[in-house]
């Protein structure tokens, strides 16, 4: 393992808190401190519940997910000027599907309830859920019959986005129907004396085109929201609260080259200058001339302390035989520890560790005490690190998904080629190579993942793609190459579009393009004779393949 050590300037840090249980941090939430008035989301297991709290932070309102069993008692000490209800894959009449303390009703704050959260607030307040034959998956034509408060200024008759097979059959005295479709006659209600609303179609996917306005009628009208979440205030309050929290001690941070630990970097330099020390671990599984980039990255922008440890044999050995994706995480994750450990362990007076965290994996990590309590994954990222290290911890952006984080590192004067950079996950490549991770398969991603980057630049499309890259499959197949058969690697790529990374569409990239990148790779990068494009869009697959 080698260890080199520069005085330069950072702009790329990462590490992401994994998913340990629930950790405080150090530093007070500035998220927090800007404004009282907040959305909650109850999360019953949707996989539009991130959708749901990013599209009300595009009303400039700040938004948190809670678990859906929280306590009204709870729900009134967070105050929030309005509730969400989130859709689930789950039957309210079934045992055991996901419940809601009733007594959140008689708080006195608006409630929209979507799809499931429909559902559970009809059973709460008197109506009758069953499963019906006449299911809606998919666009549908809905009539909207009452268009004061939520449904201002939607048209009598609009697309929107069903996705279910259970519907309210049946509901009280007390609600009033809203809007219809042609099989689903309560397609949307209202509570004619409490602030309660509820809707079966979803208005935060994009299928829905006027979805956005039907939520800001709600968080801004109806919640009385005035739209103060803003992220050049977030920037200031988080610097704030950095130099209060560290004084004159020292705090380092793990490099990756990322946009994440970038703009922590920025948060950083901007509150403490020459306080911060970085650590780049090179584990071996980098981006071709990744160690490069980064350091000439780091140089050009902060003069501040930047170790560069060399491990790759050490993380090699330890993924020896291993072919299992969460444990190939988990052997990584060890790693770094150790190599973070006793670099860290050389720079003096170092007090807090500052991470790249941010909200999607405070959420699907099970980190947030409020939070949604199943692990969904371990994190792209190679996890945070352990509390023996002795190190207070630091996570600035916790709160934030993955655009804000990009658009608050324009708003810190970071260039956007490095803002605008495509994600990599922490572990690297090893969970772009499935199956054992190698010296020899790395050697064949890492040119091929460079070529796909590189074709994808030259045709002008990166900035229109979100996430680009070549992923190593654990087969061979029969070609052909000259007049001799081969028995070589395939290789996918992988190139989606999306403008929150909880969903994203697979890119439809010109035919011409595939062409050229497939003919690189196979000409290139020896041991390579096939080359597919991966046409799964997210959900039903991730962006990763492991």
């Amino acid at each position: 393992m080698t260890i080199h050590s520069t005085r330069t300037e950072s702009h790329s840090l990462d590490g992401k808190n994994p998913d340990e249980g629930e950790r405080q941090t150090a530093m007070s939430d500035p998220a927090a401190q800007l404004t009282e008035q907040r959305i909650v989301v109850l999360d019953f297991g949707s996989q539009y519940a991130q959708l749901i709290a990013r599209r009300v932070r595009d009303q400039h309102v700040y938004c948190q997910i809670v678990r859906h069993d929280i306590t009204a008692d709870r729900m009134a000490e967070l105050a929030p000027r309005g509730i969400i209800l989130s859709g689930g894959p789950s039957s309210v009449y079934e045992e055991n599907a996901p419940q809601i303390d009733p007594a959140i009703f008689d708080l006195g704050i608006p409630i929209l309830g979507i799809c499931y959260g429909m559902q559970i607030a009809c059973q709460a307040l008197g109506g009758k859920v069953d499963n019906t034959p006449s299911r809606e998956y998919g666009r549908a034509m809905c009539d909207f019959i009452d268009h004061d408060s939520i449904f201002r200024g939607m048209q009598a008759c609009e697309q929107v986005w069903m996705s279910h097979g259970d519907q309210v059959s049946q509901i009280a005295d007390d609600f009033t129907v809203m809007a219809k479709t042609a099989t689903c006659p309560y397609a949307a209600i209202r509570h004619n004396t409490r602030p309660v609303y509820a809707m079966q179609f979803h208005p935060e996917v994009t299928h829905t085109p006027h979805g956005g306005q039907i939520l800001h009628n709600f968080v801004r009208d109806i919640c009385g929201c005035d739209g103060s979440w803003r992220l050049g205030d977030f920037a200031d309050a988080a610097i704030a609260q950095i130099r209060a929290t560290v004084g004159d001690k020292r705090v380092i941070c793990g490099l990756s080259g990322g946009v994440d630990s970038s703009v922590v970097a920025a948060l950083l330099y901007k509150a403490i200058g020459t306080q911060l020390s970085c650590i780049l671990v090179d584990n071996g599984m980098l981006r071709k001339n990744e160690q490069r980039i980064v350091i000439d990255e780091f140089s050009n922008h902060f003069k501040a302390d930047l170790h560069v440890v060399d491990a790759e044999d050490q993380f090699l050995d330890d993924l020896a035989g291993v072919e299992e994706p969460q444990e190939k995480r988990r052997r990584i994750g060890y790693a770094f520890i150790e190599c973070f450990k006793a670099e860290a362990e050389k720079i003096e007076d170092a007090h807090f560790l500052a991470q790249g965290t941010l909200y999607p994996d405070v959420i699907e990590s099970g980190a947030d005490k409020d939070g949604p309590a199943a692990t969904i994954k371990l994190h792209h990222n190679v996890g945070g690190l352990p509390d023996e290290l002795g190190f207070e911890l630091i996570e600035p952006l916790r709160d934030l998904f993955k655009d804000e984080v990009r658009r608050l590192g324009i708003e810190l004067g970071l260039p956007e080629q490095l803002v605008w950079r495509h994600p990599f996950p922490g572990p690297g490549l090893a969970v772009r190579c499935l199956g054992e991770v190698t010296r020899e398969k790395l050697v064949v991603l890492r040119e091929a993942d460079a070529i796909v980057v590189e074709e994808i630049e030259n045709a002008g499309l990166y900035r229109e793609t979100s996430q680009a890259f070549a992923v190593l499959l654990p087969v061979q197949s029969v070609g052909v190459m000259g007049d001799a058969r081969t028995y070589d690697n395939a290789v996918a790529v992988r190139c989606v579009n999306t403008d929150d990374f909880m969903t994203a569409d697979w890119s439809h990239l010109p035919y011409d393009l595939l062409a050229r990148i497939s003919t690189r790779i196979i000409n290139e990068v020896k041991g390579v004779n096939r080359v597919c494009y991966d046409i799964s869009s997210k959900p039903p697959a991730t962006i990763e393949w492991e």
